[in-house]
C-alpha cells in the first residue's frame, strides 16, 4: 500500500521534471540558454531543444524585422527653419547574446536607444540641407546616410536598423507662406530660363533654316541662268543652222514674228516709211522685195492680226 501510494508522486514528479527539461523556439525566434545565469549557447535555432531543470534557463527574442512609429518632430535646417518630420524605423536583432547584454533583453530599452539615435542622425543630416532640398531632394540618398551612420553607432548592440522612411514633411505655419512664395519664385526663374533657352534655339533653327533657303534659291537661279544661256545658245545655233539652209525663209519667219510682237496690242501706231523694209513681206507678191503698200501718209494705224 506504501509502495503504491508513492507511485503518483513519482510519476508527477518525473513529468515536471520532464516539462522542465524540454523547451520550444518558434519559427520566428531565436534563443539563448543560460547557466546559473551564465550564457552557454547563443542563437538557438528553431525547433525542440532540452535543458537541465533548475540549472539552465531559456530566453528568446523575435528575430522578425520589428517597427518603431515615432511622433512627429520638429528639425533645423541649414537656414534656421524648422521642419516637422513624422518617420518610422525598421529593425531586427541580429546577435542575442549582445543584445541581451546591452538591453537585458529589454525591447522597451532597445527601442528608446534606437529611436534616440535616430532622431540624432536625422538632426545631423537635415541640419546640412535647405527646405527644398528635404522636401524634394534625393531622399533615397539621404535615408541612406542615416541608416548608416545609426548602424555605426549601434554596432555592439547586437542589432540593426533596417530601413528608415519619412511619411510626412510639414512646415511650421509660421513659414509655410514664405518658404513656398520662395519656391515658386525660384521654380519660375527655372521656367523662365528654359524657355529662354527654347527661345533662342528657335531663333538659331530659323536663321539657320532661312540662310539654307536662301542658298537654295541661289543654286537653283544659276542652275536656270545655266539652263537659259544654254537654251539661248542651242536656240542661235539652229537659227544659224535654218539661216544658212534657207535664207529668205529664214527672213520670213523672223519677220513674222516681229509682225506678232509689233501688233500684239489694241492699239498700235508706227511711224514709218511707206517703202520701209518693214514693209516688205505686204506687198502683192510675198517674199518678192519691195512692198507695194500704197498709203500717202507717214503715220498709219494698222489692224490687229488675228
Amino acid at each position: 500500500m506504501a509502495a503504491s501510494n508513492l507511485i503518483i508522486p513519482i510519476v508527477a514528479v518525473v513529468a515536471l521534471l520532464g516539462s522542465m527539461s524540454v523547451y520550444t523556439v518558434k519559427e520566428f525566434e531565436t534563443g539563448i540558454q543560460f547557466r546559473l545565469g551564465e550564457i552557454v549557447k547563443t542563437d538557438i535555432q528553431p525547433g525542440l531543444h532540452f535543458k537541465l531543470p533548475f540549472v539552465n534557463t531559456v530566453r528568446t527574442f523575435d528575430k522578425r524585422i520589428l517597427t518603431i512609429s515615432t511622433p512627429p518632430d520638429r528639425f533645423l535646417t541649414s537656414e534656421k527653419k524648422n521642419l516637422i518630420v513624422d518617420y518610422y524605423i525598421k529593425w531586427q536583432i541580429t546577435d542575442a547574446a549582445a543584445y541581451y547584454r546591452a538591453t537585458r533583453g529589454d525591447e522597451r530599452a532597445a527601442v528608446v536607444r534606437i529611436d534616440q539615435i535616430v532622431k540624432d542622425g536625422m538632426k545631423s543630416q537635415i541640419s546640412n540641407l535647405t527646405i527644398p532640398e528635404v522636401v524634394s531632394g534625393d531622399r533615397d540618398l539621404f535615408m541612406r546616410n542615416v541608416i548608416e551612420a545609426t548602424n555605426d553607432d549601434i554596432a555592439g548592440l547586437g542589432i540593426r536598423v533596417v530601413d528608415v522612411r519619412i511619411m510626412r514633411i510639414e512646415l511650421p505655419p509660421e513659414v509655410s507662406q514664405s518658404v513656398f512664395a520662395r519656391m515658386e519664385q525660384e521654380r519660375a526663374a527655372v521656367a523662365s530660363a528654359v524657355r529662354s533657352r527654347g527661345q533662342e534655339q528657335a531663333r538659331r533653327i530659323m536663321a539657320d533654316a532661312d540662310r539654307q533657303r536662301v542658298e537654295i534659291i541661289a543654286e537653283a537661279n544659276r542652275e536656270a541662268e545655266r539652263l537659259r544661256g544654254e537654251g539661248d545658245a542651242r536656240a542661235a545655233e539652229i537659227y544659224a543652222q535654218a539661216f544658212n539652209k534657207d535664207p529668205e525663209f529664214f527672213e520670213f519667219y523672223r519677220s513674222i514674228n516681229a509682225y506678232k510682237k509689233a501688233f500684239a496690242g489694241d492699239n498700235n501706231i508706227m511711224v514709218l516709211e511707206p517703202n520701209s523694209s518693214f514693209f516688205r513681206y505686204f506687198g502683192d507678191h510675198v517674199g518678192g522685195g519691195t512692198s507695194r503698200v500704197e498709203q500717202p501718209a507717214a503715220v498709219n494705224r494698222l489692224p490687229s492680226l488675228p
